[in-house]
């Protein structure tokens, strides 16, 4: 069918013989004059939503209603947004790739051309979640760290070789380059694209990892998304979400001497906390926006997950163009770029008056002071001078007010621990995850899925540097970390960490050997241009030697910490510190043992690290005594900024980006070149642990399943009723996805641990859910397994509390409760042809888009969720496994219907599943009585409704696929 906006496809130039055609937006602005006042980032939805309005997925009403954007106007209609790219990390890009064989699986049994399963945009997979700090502080560790790497994910890493080989748009960045949006920023990022038509268009993406928006900092419109829209994405189906606000952050101004990037990003995520910008664009503007080079305006919108929005967005202007060139872009690439942006009227960093926005917040850069963030929240930012009388305060305060609730004296006192041996790795278990106070932060068990149980490493230990007696108290700096993707994308940071190091060692200045210091980089150049300037073999004298290229500290892969150290601090209860260059800092998010987290520049961490404690104030204090007895202040050692920017030179290398990433294909290391991928077009799935192939296509055909009622027949009435459902579940408010999906190291008495032992595995090899989420066999299992969930269907004790951890009652045909792991109910259900629903409060699903908290719900045979409100992309996601998410209407909840468990239900449902429609909730009590509510039904768009009676987003995608 013809184009509905035929007359806005045009052409531009840029150069001779050089240009393209394109869907211009000034050209529509001649039928929708808002299109001028819309901010940048709307403007590149919009293209996107213009270029790909076929009729069906995208219809002009969604170009006018995407152009007709009203700063302040109700937010109701959702936006089919069409990326031009996928990035993935290793944990969750695994069961993705786990999803494609499994289609090609599937149309292979049927008879079809597997080659028809390919992903319809390319897709990027970077390795950068897997490299743990176990060794740390020697010239190998780096070496020795990842060849304990490999060790752990040799089956992880033969699949995605299999995958780069069976997929012509599937690409993998192997380990030891870089961390992924590191990555993203340097070498994948195109900022314009050209299609096989000539069709020029912006560079856009989702990514399966919540800090995907440092590519904002380039013009990029990208945010994270949950593996189930990650996989829709990348099989060409628009991702679909709420029309959002865009607030406007007005800068200006310039920074102070001694002020970093940090200190800056650290003052916008307070700034923007308090403003409640979740699920907002937040688009930088003004005069001081200018002056941020990429690096800067980067690092900020890397923390966008952190001060809740959806984006922290950046205009194109000339230091991006800067930013490319000294990346190593070619030069018909950055003409392209320029002229790209140019010809849709949207280059450069528009001024106040310009746009119109939903709301403004405005920041001087000249009132940005050095500041630090914590001890539990990354938006608690507190200034440099204050840290220590901060820590004091927060010592003796109730948990509640985000305290540690200790005696003052405890400060004090001071704890032997014996000959702590440093960088040996035992065969020993780390310690258990401490429990984790009701009112602690809700994102506090975020990143454990990351947090593996360590294999045997013994066969690689090496003799411990014996430190011999030391003391340990309260306060005491244990992890000094330069880490994350946040800050080590940032040479100026880097730079002055480097500096800051130099000046320190030659001041007589060192760190503490019992300290665990680590230098993890976000990608090989930060070590080149580090090594360049001469700087590393200063941080390298301090501690901070070369540990890996990966995420490591700041998702909580730091390894482990001595023993003697690790039971010191168990026996006495002792709140110790981290202080790292990353982006959280949750309690036992970086160490379970280390309750204190602070997030601080690279050159501060090395300060507190030489401290050794956080009871010292650095700007009061000097920051420690050289061989000679004599003091040291942060002072003497601070790098001014032109010493940082004489050094610059040495960051912006573009022949050397050019020689780094040509090595991603012709020179990976030997440990890849190793190991040995399967071949072939299909997988043939060999028995594993790590890959299994998942079953949401068994019994898979090319129409549509006949709809007909769970656990019954159905009339023609209700083709979608569930009948004579037993209840799995009854969970309070604020059940995240933490909660609800597999994470952490796993138990050897749970499910998950006694399948892996059934399997041959021993305990020191389980790994962790994360490491293990290609495998639906051991995600299954710690689905709803989390330590700290409740089901207030069992019985309270006697104080009144109820027992934590996976557990359900299971109730068989003589209606007798029996306690068991919810799985094992699960499986018992399932047996019997019965379905289950599980009631739940409000905001159900909320924190991080984790795509198995949806898998593994379905895969329990649950057939429905009924809350009393649900988080926005865990609905969906729902909707996307064939879930049905129901919300209670006014104020009803199971709570006031006085559900205990022991109760059948049926749920009947719109015969057409009408979006937002009523829903009938029939509970059926063991005395015979019954009563009927009304529920909404929260299938919310047209297409979610295709999506359902499909039995999901991916079987829906391949009947599409198969029958083109």
């Amino acid at each position: 069918m013809a184009h509905a906006f035929a007359e806005t496809l045009q052409s531009f130039k840029a150069g001779i013989g050089l240009g393209g055609k394109f869907y211009s937006l000034p050209a529509l602005a001649a039928q929708f004059p808002n299109v001028r006042r819309l901010p940048v980032s709307m403007r590149i939805v919009l293209e996107s939503v213009l270029r790909n309005c076929d009729g069906r997925k995208v219809t002009a009403e969604h170009v006018a209603q995407v152009a007709n954007w009203q700063p302040n106007a109700e937010r109701t209609e959702e936006i089919p947004f069409t990326v031009a790219r996928v990035v993935l990390q290793d944990f969750t890009g695994v069961p993705l790739l786990a999803d494609l064989a499994a289609m090609r699986s599937a149309a292979q049994r049927l008879g079809k051309d597997v080659n028809r399963i390919e992903p319809l945009v390319p897709v990027d997979l970077v390795v950068d979640h897997s490299i743990m700090v176990d060794y740390y502080g020697q010239k190998n560790a780096i070496d020795l760290n990842m060849k304990l790497e490999f060790q752990r994910n040799r089956e992880r890493y033969q699949f995605m070789k299999w995958g780069m080989q069976a997929f012509d748009t599937f690409g993998v960045v192997p380990p030891g380059f870089g961390i992924v949006h590191q990555v993203n920023l340097e070498y994948l990022a195109r900022g314009v694209h050209r299609g096989p038509d000539d069709v020029c268009y912006f560079d856009s993406l989702v990514g399966t990892d919540s800090h995907t928006t440092m590519i904002n900092g380039v013009g990029v419109v990208g945010w994270g998304v949950g593996g189930i829209e990650g996989e829709a994405a990348m099989l060409g189906q628009p991702v679909y979400f709420l029309t959002p606000d865009v607030v406007g952050f007005e800068l200006s101004g310039k920074l102070r001497e001694g002020c970093t990037a940090t200190d800056l990003v650290l003052t916008v995520t307070e700034i923007l906390r308090r403003h409640k910008v979740v699920g907002k664009f937040v688009e930088f503007f003004g005069e001081g926006t200018r002056s941020l080079g990429v690096t800067d305006r980067a690092t900020i919108g890397n923390m966008a997950p952190e001060y809740g929005a959806t984006m922290g967005f950046f205009p194109v202007d000339e230091r991006t163009i800067e930013y490319f060139e000294g990346t190593g872009r070619s030069k018909e690439e950055i003409k392209l770029l320029e002229a790209y942006f140019k010809a849709q009227g949207m280059f450069g960093v528009p001024m106040p008056g310009e746009v119109d926005y939903s709301q403004v917040i405005r920041l001087d850069l000249g009132t940005v002071t050095p500041s630090l963030s914590g001890p539990k929240r990354p938006q608690d930012r507190i200034e440099i001078g204050k840290v220590a009388e901060t820590f004091r305060t927060l010592f003796s305060k109730p948990v509640a007010e985000n305290g540690f609730n200790k005696a003052p004296e405890l400060l004090q006192t001071r704890h032997l621990v014996h000959r702590p041996g440093v960088n040996l790795i035992e065969d020993r278990l780390p310690p258990d995850n401490p429990p984790v106070p009701a009112d602690a932060p809700r994102f506090e068990l975020e990143m454990q899925a990351n947090k593996p149980t360590p294999p045997s490493a013994h066969t690689m230990s090496v003799p411990p540097v014996e430190v011999g007696d030391i003391t340990i108290g309260n306060g005491d700096v244990l992890i000094a970390a330069i880490t994350s993707c946040t800050n080590t994308s940032n040479p100026g940071v880097m730079l002055a960490a480097g500096l800051l190091a130099k000046k320190a060692v030659e001041k007589g200045l060192r760190v503490q050997p019992h300290i665990k210091t680590s230098l993890a980089p976000g990608s090989r150049m930060v070590t080149e241009y580090l090594r360049d300037a001469k700087l590393l073999p200063y941080l390298e004298q301090l501690g901070f030697t070369l540990a890996g290229y990966g995420c490591t500290t700041c998702i909580g892969n730091s390894g482990d910490l001595t023993s003697e150290i690790n039971e010191a601090i168990s026996q006495s209860d002792l709140v110790c510190a981290a202080v790292l260059s990353g982006n959280r800092n949750f309690e036992a998010r970086i160490h379970p043992n280390i309750k204190a987290n602070f997030l601080a520049s690279p050159p501060l961490v090395v300060a507190y690290a030489i401290a050794g404690t956080m009871l010292k104030d650095l700007m009061t204090e000097p920051v420690g005594r050289n061989d000679k007895g004599q003091d040291v202040w942060l002072g003497d050692i601070w790098p001014s900024s032109d010493e940082v920017q004489k050094l610059m030179k040495y960051a912006m290398n573009a022949k050397g980006y050019r020689s780094n990433y040509a090595k991603v294909k012709s020179d990976p290391g030997e440990l890849w070149k190793n190991i040995e991928g399967a071949a072939g077009e299909t997988y043939d799935w060999p028995a594993s642990t790590y890959i299994a192939e998942p079953p949401f296509f068994d019994g898979f055909t090319l129409e549509a399943p006949a709809t007909s009622a769970a656990g019954g027949t159905a009339g023609a009435a209700q083709p979608h009723a569930i009948r004579d459902a037993r209840i799995m579940a009854l969970f309070g408010d604020s059940i995240t996805t933490d909660h609800i999906s597999p994470a952490g190291s796993i138990k050897d008495t749970s499910p998950a641990g006694r399948y892996l032992l059934e399997n041959g595995v021993q305990k020191p090899d389980f790994n962790s859910y994360g490491s293990r989420r290609g495998n639906h066999e051991v995600m299954m299992r710690g689905t709803f397994a989390n330590v700290r969930i409740k089901n207030l269907m069992l019985p309270a004790g006697p104080d009144g509390s109820r027992k934590e951890g996976g557990y359900t009652l299971y109730r068989g045909g003589d209606g007798q409760a029996q306690e068991m792991f919810i799985y094992d109910a699960a499986m018992k259900y399932i047996a019997e042809g019965r379905p289950t629903v599980v009631f739940a409060g409000e905001e159900y699903g909320t924190g991080s888009s984790r795509d198995w908290a949806a898998k593994g719900t379905q895969l329990l045979g649950i057939k429905a969720v009924v809350a009393r409100s649900f988080e926005r992309i865990h609905r969906s996601n729902l909707v996307g496994m064939g879930v049905l998410p129901l919300q209670f209407q006014g104020d009803m909840g199971w709570q006031s219907l006085g559900l205990t468990g022991e109760e059948l239900v049926d749920i009947e449902v719109d015969p057409q599943l009408k979006p937002m429609s009523n829903a009938a909730l029939i509970i059926r009590k063991p005395d015979g009585t019954s009563r009927e509510v009304k529920l909404t039904l929260r299938i919310d768009t047209p297409i979610e409704v295709d999506y359902y009676r499909h039995g999901g987003i991916l079987p829906y995608v391949l009947r599409q696929l198969l029958t083109q």
